[in-house]
C-alpha cells in the first residue's frame, strides 16, 4: 500500500516541508504511524528540495507566528495565558529541572569563587587551580553521552537521582582533598556530572509543558546558571570564616553537596515523566514491528538506526549553532574583568558592581526575549538579539570604564539569545533520543568554544598600548573584533538554519491526536493577522 503522508506543517521551515516522513520500515500502516511521534524527517538533498529550502530562508523568517494567531500581539506577549494552562504536575517537573540546573551551576562556581584560597591550601598556583575548571569543561561531553543514553533508555527519574547522588559524593569529596592530584581527580568526575545534569534538567523542565508556556519557561530556565553563580558567591561569603583559617572553602563544598539531598528526596517523591513512559511504549511497538523482519533486528534497537539516518545533519547543525552560542558568551564575558582591571584600572568594587548589574540585566534579557519568541519565532528572536549586541559592541569595549552601561545592554542581548536556546533545541531534535541529542550538541558546542578566552588573550598580546606598563594590552580592541565576528557568525547560522516553532514535544496518544494538533497548526498559519 502507499504510505500515508502527513501535512507536517508545524515543521514550517524544515528541509522536508514538501516531503513525506521517513519510511524506515513499511511493514504495515500502524508502523508508519508510530514514526510520526518518534522521528524527524530524513534529510533530502535533491536539487528541488535544496532550492526550496534556501529559497525560503527569508520568507519563513519574516512569516511571524503572531500573524497566525487569533490574539493581538500584546495578548500573545502576555505570558500569564500560557502559564495558566500549567497544572501542579507541570510546575513540579519544571522546578525539578530548574533547581537541578541551579545547583549544578552553583557546584561549578564553588571553585571559581574560591580559587585563591584553594590554591593556598593545596600549595599550588592560581593557574593550577583554574586548570581544574578547564578539565570540567573538557569532560562535560562525556557526561552528556553516558547519562543522555541512560535518560533516554532508563528514564528521567532514576537518571536524575543517580546524577544528584554522585554530586553529593564529588562535592563532599572536594571538601576533603589534601593534594592537587586529588583535587583534579574529583573535579574531573564533576565535569562528567555537570555535562549530564544540563540535558536531563532541561528535558525534565520543558518536555511536557503546554505549548503556549514553553517560550517564557525557556527564558526563565537559562538564567538558572546566573542564579547558581549568585548562590556560590553568597554562601562563599557565609562560610569564609568557618572550618580552619583560610579553608572555609571546604565548608562551602560540604554545603553545596548537601543541597543535592533535597533534589534526591524531591525526585523520589515525584513520578516518572509521563512523556518518557509514552516514548518507551511507542518505541517498544516500533521495535516489535522490526522483529517481524527476522534475524538481526530481534537483538537491535532499530530506533537508533533511524535516529542516525534522520538526525546526523540536524545534530551537526546544532553543534555549530551551540559553538556559536558559547563563543558569544565566552567571547563577551571571560576576559571582561581582565579588560576592566588591566586596561582601565577599574577597582575591584566597581568591577564587581558592573558585572553584577550586567548579570541581572542578562536575566531580564533571557526572560524577555524567550517570551518574545512567541511573537517573532525562534530564529528571528535570536537574530534580533545578535543585532542588539552588535549595536553596543563598540562602546562596551572601548572606554569600558565610562561606557559600562553599554556592556550591561550588550549582556541583555547575549542572554536574550540564550533564553530562546533550550526550547529551540528541543523543538529541533527528535523525540526518541532527545536528551542525548540535545545534551551532546550543547556540550560539544561548548567544547569547541572553550578556548575563547585563550584566543582573545593571545590576540591581545599583539596590541600593546603605547606608554602603558609592560603586559598591558588593548583587550578592548580584540574583544570588539572577536565579538563582532561571532555575532555575525550567529546571524548567518541562524538565518540559514531550520525552525520548528511550536512543534509538539509531548508524546500524543495516537496518530489521530497528532493530526488534530497539526490541523490546529494549519489553521493558525492560515488565519489573517489580528489587528
Amino acid at each position: 500500500m502507499e504510505p500515508k503522508h502527513s501535512k507536517r506543517s508545524l515543521d514550517i521551515i524544515s528541509i522536508q516541508e514538501e516531503n513525506a516522513l521517513i519510511r524506515a520500515a513499511t511493514y504495515n500502516e500502524n508502523n508508519e504511524e508510530l514514526q510520526f511521534a518518534l522521528f524527524n524527517d530524513k534529510p533530502d538533498f535533491s536539487p528541488h528540495a535544496l532550492k526550496h529550502y534556501f529559497g525560503t530562508r527569508l520568507s519563513t523568517l519574516m512569516d511571524l507566528p503572531v500573524f497566525h494567531r487569533e490574539e493581538r500581539w500584546f495578548e500573545v506577549l502576555n505570558p500569564i495565558h500560557g502559564l495558566r494552562e500549567m497544572t501542579a504536575s507541570n510546575w513540579n517537573f519544571y522546578f525539578l529541572g530548574y533547581f537541578g540546573w541551579v545547583i549544578d551551576a552553583m557546584d561549578f562556581f564553588c571553585v571559581s569563587v574560591a580559587v585563591p584560597e584553594i590554591a593556598a591550601t593545596l600549595g599550588v598556583s592560581v593557574t593550577d587551580v583554574t586548570w581544574g575548571v578547564t578539565v570540567v569543561l573538557m569532560l562535560r561531553s562525556v557526561g552528556a553521552i553516558i547519562f543522555g543514553i541512560a535518560s533516554d533508555y532508563l528514564g528521567r527519574k532514576w537518571t536524575y537521582i543517580i546524577i544528584a547522588t554522585c554530586f553529593i559524593a564529588v562535592e563532599v569529596g572536594t571538601g576533603f582533598v589534601q593534594t592537587y592530584e586529588q583535587f583534579l581527580g574529583v573535579r574531573s568526575l564533576f565535569g562528567i556530572l555537570m555535562g549530564s545534569m544540563y540535558p536531563i534538567a532541561m528535558v525534565t523542565a520543558l518536555e511536557g509543558q503546554p505549548t503556549k508556556a514553553r517560550s517564557i519557561l525557556s527564558g526563565l530556565f537559562i538564567p538558572g546558571y546566573s542564579v547558581g553563580y549568585i548562590f556560590a558567591m553568597v554562601f562563599y561569603r557565609a562560610f569564609v570564616n568557618t572550618y580552619k583559617p583560610g579553608e572555609g572553602w571546604r565548608s562551602l563544598f560540604f554545603f553545596s553537596g548537601s543541597l543535592s539531598v533535597i533534589l534526591i528526596v524531591w525526585r523520589l517523591c515525584s513520578p516518572e515523566s509521563p512523556d518518557f513512559i509514552k516514548i518507551q511504549e511507542k518505541k517498544k511497538k516500533f521495535n516489535a514491528e522490526m522483529e517481524k523482519g527476522g534475524g538481526f533486528w530481534k537483538k537491535f534497537d532499530y530506533s537508533v538506526l533511524v535516529t542516525l539516518k534522520t538526525e546526523w545533519l540536524m545534530f551537526s547543525y546544532l553543534v555549530v549553532l551551540y559553538a556559536g552560542y558559547n563563543f558569544v558568551a565566552h567571547g563577551t564575558q571571560d576576559l571582561y574583568a581582565t579588560l576592566l582591571s588591566k586596561q582601565f584600572n577599574v577597582n575591584v568594587d566597581q568591577r564587581t558592581l558592573i558585572i553584577a548589574i550586567s548579570n541581572v540585566a542578562g536575566v531580564f534579557g533571557a526572560v524577555f526575549m524567550g517570551n518574545a519568541s512567541e511573537i517573532f519565532g525562534r530564529r528571528l528572536t535570536i537574530i534580533i538579539s545578535m543585532l542588539w549586541c552588535g549595536a553596543f559592541c563598540y562602546p562596551a569595549f572601548f572606554n569600558a570604564d565610562k561606557n559600562w552601561w553599554a556592556y550591561v545592554l550588550l549582556n541583555v542581548g547575549v542572554l536574550g539569545a540564550w533564553g530562546v536556546g533550550p526550547i529551540h533545541l528541543l523543538e529541533l531534535v527528535n523525540t526518541t533520543h532527545r536528551t542525548l541529542l540535545a545534551g551532546l550538541a550543547y556540550q560539544l558546542g561548548n567544547l569547541v568554544s572553550s578556548a575563547s578566552m585563550t584566543i582573545e588573550a593571545k590576540l591581545g598580546e599583539n596590541f600593546p598600548i603605547e606608554g602603558a606598563a609592560p603586559g598591558v594590552f588593548d583587550y578592548g580592541l580584540v574583544m570588539c573584533i572577536f565579538s563582532g565576528a561571532v555575532f555575525a557568525f550567529m546571524v548567518i547560522v541562524v538565518f540559514l538554519g531550520p525552525e520548528r516553532f511550536h512543534k509538539e514535544l509531548r508524546v500524543l496518544d495516537d496518530v489521530h491526536e497528532l493530526e488534530d494538533h497539526e490541523e490546529k497548526a494549519v489553521d493558525m498559519r492560515e488565519k489573517k493577522p489580528a489587528v
